[in-house]
């Protein structure tokens, strides 16, 4: 869904591309940068529960924001490159996995319905840019789905900053954690019936097998 503002985003992010490049800074260190901070956001700040969760959540916001960069700053410094697709979607990975990881480990005790819905929001929502990975590594285009992952942290994100400053009870984070869980499934499948009717209307496609590596692009 936010997916179709990322050409607006892409402009709005060119003036500060444009000068952390020309400070000779490279669209891979953003990219690690912005997953270091998210990790140590999620780890550091929401374990102490209450007001700290909002103030993670900026802290998170403030470097997924940073991540963003480094997609304009590689398009507009010529930069991009198979290493840089390669650590984008990977660090990604572990960026979700410091955020739903932890609400899982925090929840455990005080809630186990949260922790659970934090739990399936990691595992089910990994599997939305892998069902894409290996639609496209067989020539399938599957750039769609009903929540991206831009879709599944701003909806994650604005619960447990909320939950924090004690505008949402637990039950609303909770709802946000399951209904995300839905719509990340609802994506996976989408993704994987655009493969199933490429299938069944090229039976020629389906039956070849080259058996070559199958690329993992970004989401």
């Amino acid at each position: 869904m936010l997916g179709r503002l990322r050409p607006y985003m892409a402009a709005l992010w060119q003036a500060p591309a444009r000068l952390l490049l020309a400070r000779g800074i490279h669209p891979n260190v953003m990219t690690v940068l912005g997953t270091v901070g998210v990790v140590l956001g999620a780890v550091l700040f929401y374990p102490h529960g209450g007001i700290w969760f909002f103030w993670g959540t900026l802290f998170i916001t403030f470097f997924v924001v940073t991540d963003m960069l480094d997609g304009t700053m590689a398009r507009l410094g010529g930069k991009s490159s198979r290493l840089g697709a390669f650590l984008d979607s990977t660090l990604d990975r572990v960026a979700d996995a410091a955020i739903f990881g932890t609400l899982a480990w925090v929840f455990i005790d005080i809630d186990r319905f949260t922790a659970l819905g934090a739990l399936l929001c990691l595992a089910i929502g990994s599997l939305v840019p892998y069902a894409r990975a290996k639609a496209e590594g067989m020539g399938v285009a599957a750039n769609f789905g009903l929540a991206e992952r831009s879709d599944r942290l701003v909806i994650s994100l604005v619960a447990v900053g909320f939950y924090g400053l004690g505008l949402f009870p637990l039950w609303v984070l909770t709802a946000a954690l399951w209904i995300l869980t839905v719509l990340a499934a609802i994506t996976v499948g989408q993704r994987i019936w655009a493969v199933v009717r490429q299938a069944r209307q090229h039976p020629e496609w389906n039956a070849r097998l080259d058996g070559q590596p199958q690329p993992y692009p970004h989401e």
